[in-house]
């Protein structure tokens, strides 16, 4: 569903991206994992079409820029990305009307608000939100279209705990759905539950990959984490 081969990314004479290749397929969970400043937002900005770069970029064998591919893609990014002056009714239409959705999309994206508890804030304006309920909205927004793909920067930050819990049954339907999900996070034991590939950054590359079926009680994700990390700053110091 996913594929990045070979991208680089510089601001400047700074090596944001070095040469980065993975994929992701349909019904698989893969998490970003770094430090800051590691490079994992630059790539997800990369791969939503934000950012000039050099590689491929290929969303359902589609170059990541073409119309075809953004219709397949649903992003969220770190930063709420709302409207100040339309309200959070007016978002959904104005997600569907960008995506030409039929009928259909106001009863999924009332359910959506119903699941995020923002039912009760649908004639409320984006600027009116807290940053936690424009967390929530630019989650339904990025839902909404059913892509095919989904990219969440971060999106954990700001939301309490019903919304955290409602997102983690929500990734695993989607998942289960057939969806290709790329998660990046600080919060390791968030993702515990259904993640199925996870790549750990370090100064803009993979410093390693672990798969869902290779962790284990003595080796598991946030072991490796700390091993890479560590180690990493060991050798910069």
């Amino acid at each position: 569903m996913l594929t990045v081969n070979s991208v680089s990314k510089r601001y400047g004479k700074f090596l944001a991206n070095d040469d980065i290749s993975f994929s992701v397929g349909a019904g698989q969970v893969a998490i970003l994992l770094g430090p800051n400043g590691a490079g994992k937002s630059t790539i997800i900005k990369c791969i939503a079409g934000l950012l000039r770069f050099t590689g491929e970029i290929e969303i359902d064998g589609c170059a990541n820029k073409s119309l075809e591919a953004k219709r397949r893609l649903g992003y969220v990014p770190e930063m709420p990305a709302v409207y100040d002056l339309l309200t959070v009714s007016e978002h959904l239409e104005f997600i569907a009307r960008a995506y030409d959705l039929q009928d259909d999309w106001k009863e999924y994206g009332e359910s959506l608000l119903r699941r995020f508890e923002l039912d009760d804030k649908a004639n409320k304006l984006g600027k009116e939100l807290s940053k936690g309920m424009q967390q929530k909205l630019s989650i339904i927004c990025g839902i909404l279209p059913r892509p095919r793909l989904v990219i969440l920067d971060e999106p954990l930050v700001g939301l309490d705990p019903h919304a955290i819990k409602e997102l983690r049954s929500l990734i695993i339907e989607l998942r289960d759905a057939g969806v290709a999900l790329l998660i990046s996070t600080h919060m390791i034991d968030s993702v515990e539950a259904y993640w199925n590939v996870a790549h750990i950054m370090v100064n803009g590359k993979f410093a390693a990959t672990m798969a869902a079926d290779e962790a284990t009680a003595d080796k598991g994700l946030e072991d490796l984490f700390f091993a890479v990390t560590e180690t990493s700053r060991r050798d910069e110091a």
